[in-house]
């Protein structure tokens, strides 16, 4: 056992975190103060048994397209969530997408062509596209300012909507107390044009923007800053929208005590539930997995029909709050859980290595491929992509058999579709599992090994420490990248190194080819870390290629770069499939 903090099934008091952070802190602003009237009936869950949402955070819209046909619709993803596409102030940061001057589509991650072109696409592979809309504000510069599309505005003054003075709220302070609900849905924070949202000229220009995005074929909406709206005009919003029922997520975070809280959006649609992922990150640090077992409603969370998780946002990954894509095993597991566990509508966070919090998306967004250039690709780990079609097979199963040590090793099926175990103890997990799943043999879809389950539902597995073993209905053997159904055969590279390293230091792969960064370590595939101590990656290569390689370690931040020792590695890609690789670093 890891001797971590014991505590009772309880939530902590939990602090307040912004939204949309500007310089640190793109939280964001206001609107009335009356509380929530009756919405029209809201959609508050995706659709049918793909309901999780590949958060592609600052892709553009052509790398957006062609993940969705190669990855997200083959894996089972049932939507994508796309960056706020509007037109926004111009910058290299993260959080100027979050400052719109205009809502013509229009941005560093394409035009409208781009866009339409990206929503057709995605479609056509059975993703729907929800768009992170930003309807709270609009910039926060002074002066007069050009937009990414060319549009010239002001603080207060945006022409191309058209907004005037007139349009914004009066109270032009920032927010200066979370207990005051004037202040959270009225006032400005980091001098945010807070949009009068009780004004119906300013809700008709709105919903005329939503309503422009419907038109071009997106699935829903991700609401952000909705807590800085009253629920009242947000509904009010929704009543103008011509789909009647299009999915509708809002960003409210909770926090003790405050002034508005999430239980005041539910009529209108899902609410991110803010609480999920800050416990789940306290619980796989610091406590035992034991207590997950009631985890959700049994925790004081919103109800399972009405709540958006996630392990991390663009937010929280940056202000410590949850776990991120440098948590290691921590981060995989957490991501495991959330997609076996049956409470909410879960979204897969992706986006990129960062150490300046401002930092933007590589290239303008453009992902040559994953993990390179910095895109981490959390959507497409495989510990993590296997699971969108367990949850999809095991979709409305309860759960059932719950076990666990007391501590850090828990199992638990879902019905007789399937069946998943954990182990984040720092020893192996060997015991027969009891399960509920027929007799035959099944493949776990965490490590492609195959599982044989006998008449009475159980199975002997050993567990290495920090890895989970998952089955289900829809993955049988395991020819069919774990879905139950062929798959398109890729041709490529499978990169598995064991390094052990320190915190801030990352592995990475180069060679002689452009795809590894022909020598050129600046270029060089950074590996995962998901199952540290094996780093792992994967690449795309046509078959019969020949290639040399070798791993190299690079501190976050540092320039420079350590060599492991040797000769060249070399391999060959085969006439189909991948060549799988199994190293260790060479000290």
């Amino acid at each position: 056992m890891r001797g971590r903090q014991r505590s009772p099934h309880r939530r902590h008091g939990a602090a307040r975190f912004g939204g949309a952070l500007l310089a640190g802190l793109l939280a964001l602003a206001a609107s009335v103060v009356p509380l929530t009237v009756a919405a029209p009936a809201a959609q508050a869950a995706p659709p049918g048994e793909r309901d999780v949402t590949a958060v592609l955070f600052n892709w553009d819209f052509a790398s957006i397209a062609r993940e969705c046909t190669q990855r997200l619709g083959p894996a089972g993803y049932g939507y994508v969530q796309v960056s706020p596409p509007q037109e926004q102030i111009q910058g290299g940061q993260w959080w100027t997408a979050y400052q719109p001057v205009s809502y013509r589509i229009d941005s560093r991650l394409g035009d409208r062509d781009g866009f339409r072109a990206m929503v057709d696409t995605c479609r056509d592979a059975g993703v729907g596209v929800v768009v992170d809309t930003v309807i709270n504000h609009m910039s926060a510069t002074g002066g007069t300012g050009t937009g990414t599309g060319g549009s010239t505005y002001s603080k207060y003054a945006y022409p191309d909507v058209p907004y005037g003075d007139g349009d914004f709220h009066t109270c032009r302070r920032d927010i200066a107390s979370y207990q005051d609900r004037y202040d959270v849905q009225v006032c400005e924070l980091v001098g945010l044009a807070d949009l009068d949202t009780g004004s119906t000229a300013v809700r008709e220009r709105i919903a005329a923007y939503m309503n422009d995005l419907l038109s071009l074929g997106v699935a829903g909406f991700r609401v952000d800053a909705a807590k800085h709206m009253a629920a009242a005009d947000l509904a009010a919003i929704r009543a103008l929208v011509d789909d009647p029922d299009p999915y509708w997520k809002q960003e409210v975070i909770f926090g003790a005590g405050e002034a508005v809280q999430p239980t005041e959006y539910t009529g209108n649609g899902d609410v991110q539930e803010f609480r999920y992922g800050r416990d789940l990150k306290r619980v796989f640090e610091n406590e035992s997995l034991a207590y997950l077992e009631n985890f959700g409603e049994g925790w004081g969370y919103l109800p399972d029909a009405g709540a958006a998780v996630f392990v991390d946002n663009h937010d929280t990954e940056r202000n410590g709050s949850t776990l991120n894509q440098r948590s290691g095993a921590n981060y995989t597991l957490a991501n495991v859980f959330m997609l076996a566990w049956p409470y909410g509508a879960p979204d897969v966070h992706s986006g990129y290595a960062f150490t300046d919090h401002d930092a933007g998306p590589p290239a303008d967004g453009r992902v040559g491929a994953c993990w390179q250039d910095g895109w981490t690709c959390q959507h497409a780990w495989p510990e993590i992509e296997s699971m969108v079609a367990f949850r999809a097979a095991t979709d409305g199963e309860a759960v059932t058999g719950w076990w666990d040590d007391g501590d850090d090793a828990i199992a638990f099926g879902r019905g007789d579709q399937g069946y998943v175990a954990i182990n984040h103890e720092s020893t192996p997990l060997s015991r027969t599992f009891e399960t509920s799943l027929a007799a035959g043999t099944y493949c776990d879809v965490q490590s492609d090994r195959t599982v044989t389950v006998d008449g009475a539902g159980r199975f002997t597995a050993t567990l290495a420490p920090d890895t989970a073993l998952a089955l289900h209905t829809g993955a049988r053997t395991c020819d069919g990248g774990g879905t139950g159904e062929p798959q398109p055969v890729r041709s490529g590279a499978s990169f598995g190194v064991t390094a052990h390293t320190q915190w801030g230091e990352n592995i990475y792969v180069v060679g002689d080819i452009p795809q590894l960064g022909s020598w050129d370590p600046a270029r060089a595939v950074r590996l995962g870390s998901g199952s540290y101590p094996v780093w792992r990656a994967e690449i795309d290569l046509p078959a019969g290629t020949v290639f040399s390689y070798k791993y190299v370690r690079r501190w976050d931040g540092a320039s420079g770069v350590t060599w492991e020792t040797g000769a060249n590695r070399t391999a060959t890609v085969p006439a189909s499939g991948r060549v799988t690789l199994t190293d260790t670093w060479r000290g």
